[in-house]
């Protein structure tokens, strides 16, 4: 598989590259800036670079606080977004998820809330917003509870015109190598709180701001090193521009698709996923892109505990995912070419 990088943007992050030589500045410069503002016009939310959607989600949970409470996650997750809470000095408790979206279960989260509860980690899973995160948010504010968004998979999803990220306090995306926007590493931090980025900014580098050229000190115990280099964040203005046509290429394939699976994730009213995956349950695929996540992938069932979460086993055994990924060779194939390509018969 040869994921597709056009000429013209090659020569476009050329281009930057050699503004960057030229800057003196591979580090925390103004391509860092640019990014982050390219990313704040793409999603309506104020922005800052980190190393990865980890580090984001650890230095959100940082922000917050969790040392010695409870997080509440999702058991269907990627270990990271657990991992973050751990290292941030919470107990992890994990909560089951919705077998429509594959999502946390509004209700088995709510039962998991005790008073030494800080957080909750809302994922969006596979290139959606969580059908139940208005429900979730309007929750934890009333019971003051910090709502952070994992937003590794949801690169240009909508709801209403709402991207994901703007919930709750704030959220954090993940740009490594197999996201819909890929830049081998990296990470973006949104919030519609200034305030929160203008920390973040901080606390990416030691406690440290740089401020026209001139790098200021603030005493930040806290802060440590996430930054992104300015060669990451060049091509991150290259991938942010390339990602309307990217989304438009994924959400033809899935109209297809829609005409061919019934059993499948079918959003409400109003939502635009970014199509990170394309989900269907009970189908048999002769060709086919990992699973979002098997059940030994669960937090709970790496730390060796079983629990009841009877929708995220079912959902580890019961869905798979159609190739969606950008520049896959057979998605101009006609919805009967690919219905004969892809449906295998019981």
């Amino acid at each position: 598989m040869v994921l597709p990088f056009e000429e013209e943007d090659r020569k476009k992050y050329y281009k930057l590259l050699d503004e960057v030589f030229a800057s003196n500045f591979w580090s925390d410069g103004n391509m860092t800036r640019r990014f982050e503002e390219k990313f704040q016009e793409f999603t309506g939310l104020n922005a800052c670079a980190v190393t990865s959607g980890g580090a984001g989600l650890l230095s959100i949970l940082e922000y917050v606080n969790v040392r010695g409470k409870e997080v509440i996650v999702p058991a269907n997750t990627f270990w990271a977004t657990a991992q973050a809470a751990k290292k941030a000095g919470a107990s992890v408790v994990y909560a089951d998820c919705n077998k429509e979206d594959l999502c946390m279960n509004y209700a088995d989260m709510v039962s998991k809330v005790t008073p030494n509860t800080k957080a909750v980690i809302v994922v969006h899973i596979g290139g959606h917003i969580a059908f139940e995160v208005e429900k979730i948010a309007a929750f934890c504010k009333e019971h003051g509870i910090a709502l952070i968004e994992d937003c590794a998979h949801a690169h240009g999803a909508t709801w209403n015109g709402k991207t994901a990220g703007g919930y709750g306090l704030a959220g954090s995306y993940s740009f490594y190598a197999t996201k819909t926007m890929p830049l081998g590493e990296g990470g973006m931090i949104v919030s519609r709180d200034k305030d929160l980025i203008a920390w973040m900014k901080k606390f990416r580098n030691y406690g440290k701001e740089v401020i026209n050229g001139n790098v200021v000190t603030y005493p930040m115990k806290e802060g440590f090193n996430y930054r992104i280099s300015e060669f990451t964040a060049a091509l991150g203005i290259v991938q942010i521009e390339r990602l309307p046509r990217i989304l438009e290429w994924k959400r033809r394939l899935a109209e297809k698709y829609d005409q061919i699976f019934d059993n499948r994730v079918i959003f409400p009213k109003g939502m635009e996923s970014g199509y990170y995956k394309y989900i269907v349950f009970d189908q048999n695929l002769t060709e086919e892109t990992g699973k979002v996540f098997n059940a030994t992938d669960f937090g709970n069932e790496i730390e060796g505990t079983k629990l009841n979460l009877p929708n995220s086993y079912w959902v580890a055994g019961h869905h798979k995912c159609a190739p969606i990924y950008h520049g896959w060779d057979k998605a101009e194939l006609t919805v009967e070419e690919l219905r004969k390509y892809l449906v295998k018969n019981p």
